[in-house]
C-alpha cells in the first residue's frame, strides 16, 4: 500500500487542493482522488478546494462538487496537496494544509522541493496523474475516475506530443482506456474545442506576435483591456502559447497576458535546447524542462529584456 493510501485509510476529513488557476492535469487529479476516495470508502469527508475550472472540464465525476470557500473554518485530517510546486500556488485554500493534522504533496514539478509534511515528487513523469495512477490500486480504478487521470495526462502532454510522453505515460493512458472511458470525446471536448471570442483572442494573438533573437523566439501579449474588449477570461487564452511554439525555426515561445497594471503572468515552452524551468525559476516561478511560468512586472519590453537574456544564455550553450 503507498503511504497516500495508508494516510487516506487514517484519516476520517480528507481535504483536496490544487494550484491556482487550475488545468486539466490539476483538476484531473484533484477529481481522480475524490472520486478514488467516495468510491472506495464512502463514510469518509472529502472536499476538493480549487479556484473556479473551466467548465470544458465538467464531465469529470464530482466537478459540480468543488468548493471556492477559503473560509471556511473546518479542519481537516488529512490534506492532499496535487500538481501544485509550491505552497504559494495553492493560494487561500493553503489553509487547509495548514490546519490538517496531516499533509501530503503529489506532484511531478521539478521545482517541488517538498511542502508538506510528506511528498511524492517524481519530475521524471509526465503528469501529476500519471504519479497519482501510481499511488492508487489500479484494479480499483473506475471508468470515472480513469476519465480524471486521462484527462490529466492528455493535458499536461499537449495530446502526448510534449517531450514528457514516455511509453510509461502511453501505458498508463492505455489501461485507463481500458476502462472504457469515451477518450475520443474527452479529446474533442476537452483539449481542440473552443469557442468563438477563443478563437477570436488566438487569432488576435497570433496576428499581432513577433519573433526575435534571430527568429528563435516568438512573443505575444494580450493586455487587460484585449480581454475586457472580447470578454474572455485567463482560462480562454489556454492553448496560445502551444501554438506559438510550433512556429516553424522557433525554439522558445513566450505568451504573457496582463493580469493588473504592468503585471504578467509568462506562459513559456521550448522545444530541445531551452530548459524554461530554469528561466521562470530565476523569476519565482517554475514547472518543467519543455513548460514553465511565472509573474513578472513592468513594461512588455522590461519582461522580454529579462526573460530574453537568461534564454539567450542557454541558446549560445545549446548551439555550441
Amino acid at each position: 500500500m503507498s503511504r497516500l493510501l495508508e494516510m487516506i485509510q487514517e484519516a476520517e476529513t480528507i481535504a483536496v487542493l490544487g494550484h491556482v488557476r487550475p488545468d486539466g492535469d490539476c483538476v484531473g487529479s484533484c477529481l481522480a482522488v475524490c472520486s478514488y476516495i467516495r468510491e472506495q470508502a464512502p463514510e469518509k469527508t472529502v472536499q476538493v478546494y480549487l479556484e473556479k475550472p473551466d467548465g470544458k472540464f465538467g464531465y469529470l465525476k464530482g466537478f459540480e462538487d468543488i468548493s471556492q470557500d477559503a473560509a471556511s473554518g473546518i479542519s481537516y485530517d488529512l490534506c492532499i496537496c496535487l500538481d501544485s510546486g509550491d505552497k504559494e500556488r495553492l493560494g487561500a485554500f493553503g489553509v487547509y494544509l495548514d490546519t490538517a493534522k496531516a499533509g501530503i504533496c503529489v506532484d511531478h514539478h521539478i521545482t517541488n522541493r517538498g511542502y508538506a509534511g510528506e511528498n511524492v515528487i517524481c519530475p521524471d513523469a509526465s503528469s501529476t496523474c500519471e504519479v497519482l495512477c501510481g499511488l492508487l490500486d489500479e484494479e480499483r480504478i473506475s471508468r470515472e475516475t480513469a476519465a480524471c487521470i486521462y484527462t490529466g495526462i492528455l493535458h499536461d502532454t499537449n495530446v502526448f506530443k510534449n517531450s514528457n510522453t514516455t511509453a510509461k505515460t502511453m501505458e498508463i493512458a492505455g489501461r485507463m482506456m481500458a476502462k472504457g472511458i469515451d477518450f475520443s470525446r474527452i479529446i474533442d471536448e476537452s483539449f481542440y474545442k473552443k469557442t468563438y471570442v477563443q478563437n477570436q483572442i488566438l487569432g488576435r494573438a497570433l496576428l499581432e506576435s513577433v519573433v526575435f533573437l534571430d527568429g528563435k523566439c516568438i512573443f505575444s501579449v494580450v493586455r487587460r483591456k484585449d480581454m475586457v474588449f472580447y470578454g474572455v477570461e485567463s482560462s480562454d487564452l489556454d492553448g496560445i502559447v502551444d501554438q506559438l511554439r510550433v512556429t516553424e525555426g522557433v525554439e522558445v515561445a513566450i505568451f504573457l497576458h496582463e493580469t493588473e497594471n504592468h503585471v504578467y503572468k509568462v506562459s513559456m515552452r521550448s522545444k530541445a535546447l531551452v530548459d524554461v524551468s530554469k528561466v521562470a525559476a530565476y523569476f519565482g516561478g517554475g514547472g518543467h524542462v519543455r513548460a514553465a511560468g511565472c509573474t513578472m512586472s513592468g513594461s512588455v519590453y522590461d519582461v522580454l529584456n529579462n526573460l530574453s537574456r537568461h534564454i539567450e544564455e542557454q541558446l549560445k550553450a545549446g548551439e555550441a
